[in-house]
């Protein structure tokens, strides 16, 4: 799915993931390849997604942390969309 992380200040990331793991409201949920669409809030947490394809073809910010095919940023809040196998992310 195509992934992009927003914040205020910057663009995050913008690439290619194959599982995103989200800190949501009501508890942490996950969602991969071909999900149903959905809007969430998000709150304070760990949000990390596994890159698929090419890594070196994603648009990476230095706030990223990666552990192999693995990145996790902390956010303090946000709003995820996803539809259509894209899923954006306005993260604080």
């Amino acid at each position: 799915m195509k992934l992009e992380i927003i914040t205020p200040e910057a663009s995050l990331f913008r690439g290619e993931a194959s599982s995103v793991t989200l800190p949501g409201l009501d508890g942490v949920f996950q969602v991969l390849n071909n999900h149903a669409p959905i809007i969430s809030s998000l709150k304070s947490g760990d949000l990390i997604f596994e890159l698929s394809g090419n890594p070196a073809d994603a648009e990476m910010s230095e706030q990223l942390v990666q552990s192999g095919s693995k990145v996790s940023v902390s956010i303090k809040g946000g709003v995820a969309e996803l539809n259509n196998n894209r899923l954006i992310i306005l993260a604080e």
